[in-house]
């Protein structure tokens, strides 16, 4: 330890040495009271003042020291036997079985232990210790707690160059693992440097990755398959589709050939309701949607070419960016494009052509995210440039609901398991935001900064209390959010259901309406093409129409002028006329007047002798 400052002091200053030692107690002195002292004093009333002895402390967070824990134990095979028996050895166990079970005390201790047993059976037949008490009873709202969240454990990138977190799956049984998918979605920064595994985190343990996997590419996409925890399925940066078996090591089990799997990244892949349960489908920015059976990843089993004109052609493919498949439809699917196009299909169509069903247009860039409400199936979540939409399947030309536009792009989007009002989203500004759509609409109920960087990826775990969000720098951050919003309120599942049923009413005659003034204005161009039909084939040109115009103008001013000219002559004939009949002229003088100029085209006032003769 080092010593920072020393006090010295002499011996001598330090006073007598304590002696102690045991005495009886005496009266050094007893003072009696006086009451003519009270007569000094004023009383005021008692008030009571808390003091606090310590200094006053505030309260702060600290990151404390990880604690690095390790897991280890003993494979316990066989034990118990005596030095002389080799457990190895199939006589010599048979043998000693036989001597001990011909022994009085083992047969005593058994007797002794099988009362004691049935005494414990009949107990549990009498009293159902599985007894869950008080399921019948509502739940009574609890206190009304500002809505919050905190967070447990951050899962950071172990390697040096760190990669964005572009996909999360948790385990489908205990909830207590989590699967990151590590990628960089920018092909000009990648580097040579740069790891392909991706991990599988233990919640409890954010020291290091409870297994790693080891893809061919790096994997944009992760899913746990929901029938078997040990088995999950990836889409790589360079379209293969890889498939792990965690009883089996890091190396993916099998894994599509480049041949036969997408061009482009997979930003998708599904579980599907199988009896197998080994059945998946992926989509692709290459503008197809594959079918695959993971045990035989040689070739897909199906293929969907997202080709709006319904041709098959793929260099008018929409690029798919998100999938949505719901186990109650069985034959839907729906597919998020690049366009801001959702595109709704049945697999089960007896043609290609029929295969693409519809589409729903709403957003300016890519669809991030999709996914129906697990509640009202007919109603799903879109999240594409700065807005949330939520759509009904029965109205195409708009959503049903959206949030006002964000200030920064959203990135993920998925509904609360437990909640059916509840949705979360991620933003690239680092916050995630909470909607509670039955409190308000216009703004979020809770918005939480996670980090400083992009969040990319989100996934809620299937209790609604625990989420995982993925940033750009590699950070998986695990919140758990409090019981407001992860527990079902009393009849929310029925104001829900008529604020749905309300918003697609009231867009029913929104687009009733649209569709009367599409249909008048369609009926107004065709009648005027019916009436400019009736012109020629050899129609004038533009220029043409223009010169015959001028010309018609000329000739309009030509025409006028001469006419002009010809009143002005008329006019000066029979003034001279006038002139030369004696009884007139009393009359000319009279009548001077002013005469326009024909070269000015002034009035003067003028004699009539002054005029030219003709």
């Amino acid at each position: 330890m080092e010593i920072v400052h020393v006090y010295t002091k002499l011996r001598e200053e330090f006073g007598r040495q304590a002696i102690f030692s045991d005495r009886p107690a005496e009266l050094l002195v007893d003072v009696l009271p006086d009451p003519s002292l009270g007569l000094q004093f004023i009383e005021k009333t008692p008030r009571d003042q808390a003091l606090q002895a310590c200094l006053d402390m505030s309260e702060h967070q600290v990151n404390t020291e990880r604690f690095e824990s390790d897991s280890c134990g003993i494979n316990h095979v066989e034990g118990g036997w005596p030095k002389d028996v080799n457990p190895q050895e199939m006589e010599q166990t048979i043998r000693f079985r036989k001597k001990v079970e011909k022994d009085e005390s083992y047969i005593n201790s058994t007797l002794h232990l099988g009362s004691v047993m049935e005494h414990c059976n009949r107990q549990n037949n009498a009293v159902d210790i599985y007894q869950t008490y008080f399921e019948d009873e509502e739940e009574v709202e609890e206190s009304l707690e500002p809505p919050s969240a905190k967070t447990i454990n951050v899962f950071r990138d172990p390697n040096e160059v760190k990669r964005t977190v572009t996909s999360l799956s948790w385990h489908p049984d205990s909830g207590r693992k989590l699967a990151a998918a590590y990628s960089c979605l920018e092909f000009q920064k990648t580097s040579k440097d740069m790891s392909l595994d991706s991990y599988i985190w233990d919640v409890e343990n954010p020291n290091r990755p409870e297994m790693t996997l080891k893809p061919a590419s790096l994997l944009v996409c992760l899913e746990y398959n929901p029938k078997d925890s040990h088995t999950l399925v990836g889409g790589s940066y360079n379209g293969q589709i890889a498939y792990w078996d965690t009883r089996r090591g890091s190396q993916p089990v099998e894994l599509s050939s480049v041949e036969q799997s997408h061009r482009d990244p997979v930003y998708k892949i599904i579980w599907l309701q199988s009896k197998t349960g080994t059945d998946a489908f992926s989509a692709s920015t290459d503008g197809q949607v594959l079918w695959w059976d993971v045990r035989k990843l040689s070739e897909p089993t199906d293929r969907l070419v997202l080709d709006l004109g319904r041709e098959g052609n793929l260099d008018r493919a929409l690029g798919a960016i998100s999938l949505e498949f719901e186990a109650t439809m069985p034959t839907k699917f729906m597919v998020g494009t690049e366009q801001g196009t959702v595109v709704s299909c049945n697999r089960k169509a007896k043609t290609p052509a029929e295969k693409i069903v519809c589409t729903y247009d709403g957003h300016h860039g890519p669809v991030y995210a999709l996914q129906r409400n697990p509640f009202f199936p007919k109603n799903f979540l879109t999240v594409g440039d700065w807005t949330a939409r939520i759509w009904s399947e029965d109205i195409k030309e708009s959503s049903i609901m959206w949030t006002k536009y964000q200030m920064s792009y959203l990135m993920d989007a998925c509904w609360s398991p437990v909640r059916p009002s509840v949705f979360f989203t991620v933003k690239m500004d680092g916050v995630l935001d909470v909607w509670d759509i039955l409190f308000k609409q216009n703004d979020p109920t809770l918005s939480l900064k996670v980090c400083d960087e992009a969040l990319y990826s989100l996934r809620v775990q299937d209790n609604g209390r625990l989420v995982a969000c993925g940033s750009q720098q590699g950070g998986a951050t695990l919140l758990e959010i409090c019981s407001g919003l992860s527990t079902l309120q009393k009849n929310e599942k029925s104001l829900l259901a008529a604020m749905f049923e309300r918003e697609t009413k009231r867009e029913k005659i929104l687009e009733a309406r649209q569709r009367e003034i599409r249909l008048k204005e369609r009926s107004r161009s065709e009648q005027s093409r019916e009436e400019e039909g009736g012109r020629e084939e050899g129609e004038e040109s533009p220029d043409q129409l223009i010169i015959r115009a001028e010309n018609d103008f000329y000739s309009v001013v030509e025409t006028e002028l001469r006419k002009r000219r010809e009143d002005e002559a008329n006019e000066v004939y029979p003034r001279q006329s006038e002139a030369s009949h004696p009884d007139s002229l009393e009359h000319q003088e009279e009548e001077g007047s002013r005469e326009p100029d024909q070269d000015t085209g002034q009035g003067e006032a003028v004699s009539p002798s002054l005029k030219p003769r003709q």
